[in-house]
Order: structure tokens, then sequence, then C-alpha cells
């Protein structure tokens, strides 16, 4: 498969990844597990490979930014809506930092675009020697959430978003070796481990709700006490 297909695959996926979690926390409005800094961060870091793709010209790169940003704001704004603590100033800060940075790494590659001497494939390359580490840290948040609270309610989070989130990272990853950008490698290789971990503590720990408990027929009960006074019991 040639480094173009693997682009366009991780682009259709990654332009579906969010969808599943959009559906659960907009529509069932469902967001209990979702971390408020990983949420921050699925809407900075994709305005980050948005500005990273429109300096360097990657049209795969900006399509799929653009629903990605619009599938984070949507995610963030259900969290915001269904969960009143998550409003908190102390909360909203302490997610911030890192969303922060990353908008304003995109604000100094956009600027520095704008200058005669910096042409828009060097802005983007130092916007590109940025964004790994935001992956890296936008990464974080979702998977220690669930590994610090392993009590923790996972009803809103989708499984299948973390599912599509693996294939996509592996399509960007072969993407990026083929090639040759590293920042896209890289920022897939984090997103890949990330994506593993979600779905391996989803898969150990699903909602009480997965599993229903099953009552006994009432004529077993009934059978039972009849043995019973028979017996003499």
């Amino acid at each position: 498969m040639s480094a173009h297909a693997f682009g366009l695959l991780g682009a259709a996926l990654s332009m579906s990844i969010a969808w599943p979690q959009v559906y659960l926390s907009c529509v069932r409005r469902r967001t209990g597990g979702l971390s408020p800094a990983a949420c921050l961060l699925a809407v900075a870091m994709p305005a980050g490979w948005l500005t990273y793709g429109l300096l360097i010209g990657d049209r795969i790169q900006v399509v799929s930014a653009v629903l990605n940003v619009t599938a984070g704001l949507a995610v963030l704004a259900a969290l915001l809506v269904t969960q009143a603590a998550v409003r908190s100033l102390r909360v909203l800060r302490a997610g911030a930092g890192v969303a922060g940075a990353v908008l304003l790494a995109v604000c100094a590659a956009a600027t520095a675009a704008a200058l005669p001497q910096v042409t828009a494939a060097h802005a983007g390359a130092m916007l590109g020697a940025v964004l790994p580490v935001g992956s890296l840290m936008s990464a974080l948040p979702q998977p220690l959430a669930l590994l610090r609270d392993r009590a923790c309610d996972v009803s809103g989070l989708s499984p299948a978003r973390f599912r599509l989130a693996v294939a996509s990272a592996t399509s960007w990853l072969l993407y990026g070796i083929a090639t040759g950008q590293a920042a896209v490698g890289a920022s897939a290789l984090v997103s890949l481990v990330s994506a593993l971990t979600v779905c391996l503590a989803l898969a150990a720990r699903r909602p009480a709700a997965a599993y229903p408990e099953i009552a006994p027929p009432q004529w077993r009960a009934s059978v039972v006490t009849r043995s019973l006074a028979v017996t003499g019991i």
C-alpha cells in the first residue's frame, strides 16, 4: 500500500473517530468518565494539525482536522452542559495548560508564516516540532484518569471511538514513516499507545449496566418452598 493510501485511510478513520463519542455525549447525554483535560486537548490538537496542514499544503491533514475540531467542540460542550463540577475554574485551569500551550504555538507559527523572511513550509516545520509534544501530553489525561480511579463511571466513554483511534493511529504512523514526516509518525505512535490503553481499560471494566442482573424464575422459588414444606423444614 502506498503512502498516499495510508494517508487517505488515516484521514477517513480520523474523520469518523470522534463521532461515536459525539453521539454518546451529545445525543444520549452520557459523559461519565470523560477527562476535562482530554476534551480540551481534543479541540486544541486538531486546531494545531489544521494549521500544520495549511502551512505545508497537506490537504489530507486539513480535511480530517476540520472535522475533528468540530467533533471536539461538540463533546466539550456536552461535557460542560451535563457536568456542573467541570465548569469550575479550578478544573478548567488544570486541563487548560497544555491546550493553551498548543494554541500559543499555533498562533506563533501562523504569525511567523506572515513574516517575509519565513516561508510557510518553515513555519510548518517549527509547528511540527511542537505538535508531537502536544500529542504526547494530550494522550495522557484519559488513560491516566481511568488508571487513577479504577471505580470511576465509564458509561460516557465510547469503545467504538477508541477502537477507531487504534486503527487511525496505525494508519497515520505508517503514513508518517512512508512520507518521512517525523512529526506525524511520532504523534501517531503516542496516540496508538494511548488508545490501546483505554481500550484495554474499558474491556476490563465495563459499565455495570452491561451485565444486568438476571432474576431467578418465580417457579423455582415456589418449587423450593414446597419441597421444604414436604420435608418438614
